[in-house]
């Protein structure tokens, strides 16, 4: 299945947070990393997989069923 990667930025126009809530608040609170985002290369940039943050966004995931995504 083809991904499509986002930047913070990116992500931020399509969900209408602000780049500094998806960083502070959402970023490994809500979305994780392995699960919603990676670090390419094990570099520093992080980009989103937008269709697991659009998922968990409408499905309204819990911790419980992010674990067994990865089961």
């Amino acid at each position: 299945m083809p991904y499509t990667y986002l930047t913070t930025e990116e992500l931020s126009a399509r969900i209408r947070y602000d780049v500094r809530t998806i960083r502070q608040c959402l970023k490994d609170a809500v979305l994780f990393e392995g699960i919603h985002y990676i670090r390419p290369f094990g570099g520093r940039k992080i980009l989103y997989i937008w269709e697991r943050v659009e998922e968990s966004m409408l499905l309204g995931a819990s911790a419980h069923d992010l674990i067994n995504q990865l089961n």
